[in-house]
C-alpha cells in the first residue's frame, strides 16, 4: 500500500482546508474506502479523519428530518421517525449490509460507495472508471449485473447502494461544504451518469464534504415499500431493487413515487411512470402498465436481459404492497 499521511480534523472548516492537499480523501467508517485501498484502487496522499466532527445528530427541522453525515446506518434505520414516516429507507438500510457494517457505515459514506463491477475491482481488465481511456471490459464480458439505463460506451456499471434508492424517491437534499462555502444538492442531481467521464460518480466539487442529508416531509412515504431481489438472501448487492410509494384518495392514486437500484450508474427515478399512476385505480392492471412504461427505454446487454422482466415484476409487487398500506414486500 502506498504511504499516506493521517490527520484528524476537529472542525468542518479544518477538514475542508486539509482537503486542498492533492489526492486527500475523507474517512469515517471506511467500509468501502479501506477495501478499495487494499486493492490499490484508491491511493490517497492523505486521509482526513472526520469521525470527531459534530455531524452525528438526527433532528427535526422546518425543512424536514435532518440526518448528520456521520450518523450510522444502524441509527438511521432504528430511529422512530424514520421507521414511522420513511419506512422504505429503514428497510433499505436493513437489507443493505450486515449488522456489523451498519454499525460503522455512515450516512454520508453510503452516498459515496463506488460500483461493485468486478471489472473495476480486477486490475487485469480494462476499466474506464479505474483508468480513464483504457476501455470497458464489461461491455463484452459477463455483464449480467450491469446497467439497463443511462449507460454509455465508456461504462455500464451500476450504483451499489440500497439506501440511495429510497433517497431518490423521497427527493432528499444533500448538504455539502467546501472551500467556496455551503450548498445544497437535490439528491437526483447528486450522482452522475457515466457519459465520457465514468471516473466521476458524483457532482461534488474537489474537497467538498457531505455534512448532512435532509428528508423533506413526505406523507405518501408512510406506506412506502423497499423490495430487493438478489442472487442469495444473505448479504449481497441487488440485481434489482425498488423503492415505491402510492398515496390513495377515494380509491385513486393521489401521489406516486418509483425509483430503482441495479438499473444504472445512479439510483434511477421513473418519473414518467409516476405521472401515469396519478389518478388511476390502484389495481394490478394499473401497476403492470406502470411497469411497462418504466422499462420501455431499457437497453439490455448480452447477459442482463432477464433483468427487464425481473424489474417489471418487482415494480408491480412493490406498488401492490404499498397500495395496501406498505410493509415487508
Amino acid at each position: 500500500m502506498k504511504n499516506f499521511s493521517y490527520v484528524r480534523a476537529t472542525s468542518v472548516k479544518e477538514a475542508v482546508q486539509q482537503a486542498s492537499i492533492p489526492q486527500s480523501m475523507f474517512i469515517a467508517g471506511g467500509t468501502n474506502l479501506v477495501d478499495r485501498m487494499k486493492v490499490f484502487l484508491d491511493e490517497p496522499s492523505q486521509l482526513i479523519d472526520i469521525t470527531r466532527l459534530d455531524m452525528t445528530r438526527i433532528e427535526q427541522t422546518k425543512d424536514g428530518l435532518r440526518l448528520g453525515a456521520l450518523v450510522s446506518n444502524t441509527a438511521v434505520a432504528d430511529h422512530p421517525e424514520v421507521r414511522r414516516s420513511y419506512p422504505m429507507l429503514a428497510r433499505a438500510i436493513l437489507l443493505g449490509a450486515s449488522q456489523q457494517i451498519r454499525n460503522v457505515a455512515t450516512t454520508g459514506g453510503n452516498l459515496l460507495q463506488r460500483t461493485r463491477c468486478p471489472y473495476y475491482y480486477d486490475t487485469a481488465f480494462d476499466c474506464n472508471k479505474r483508468e480513464p481511456g483504457s476501455g470497458c471490459a464489461a461491455l463484452t464480458g459477463i455483464n449480467r449485473i450491469h446497467a439497463l439505463f443511462g449507460a454509455s460506451d465508456q461504462c455500464v456499471a451500476v450504483h451499489p447502494s440500497d439506501m440511495c434508492v429510497p433517497l431518490a424517491a423521497l427527493d432528499a437534499i444533500v448538504e455539502v461544504e467546501g472551500s467556496k462555502g455551503k450548498r445544497q444538492i437535490p439528491f437526483t442531481d447528486f450522482h452522475r451518469l457515466p457519459g465520457n467521464t465514468p471516473q466521476r460518480d458524483t457532482n461534488l466539487e474537489p474537497g467538498e464534504l457531505i455534512t448532512a442529508l435532509i428528508l423533506p416531509p413526505a406523507p405518501f412515504a408512510k406506506s412506502s415499500v423497499y423490495l430487493k431481489l438478489r442472487d442469495r438472501a444473505s448479504y449481497a448487492f441487488a440485481l434489482v431493487s425498488v423503492a415505491a410509494a402510492v398515496e390513495l384518495a377515494d380509491s385513486r392514486i393521489k401521489t406516486a413515487r418509483l425509483a430503482m437500484g441495479g438499473m444504472a450508474h445512479k439510483p434511477w427515478r421513473f418519473t414518467e411512470a409516476e405521472t401515469f399512476l396519478i389518478g388511476k385505480a390502484a389495481n394490478t392492471e394499473t401497476f403492470q402498465q406502470a411497469a411497462e412504461i418504466a422499462l420501455k427505454g431499457a437497453k439490455p446487454l448480452e447477459y442482463n436481459g432477464f433483468k427487464v422482466e425481473l424489474a417489471k415484476r418487482a415494480i408491480r409487487r412493490a406498488l401492490t404492497v404499498s397500495a395496501k398500506g406498505g410493509g415487508i414486500a
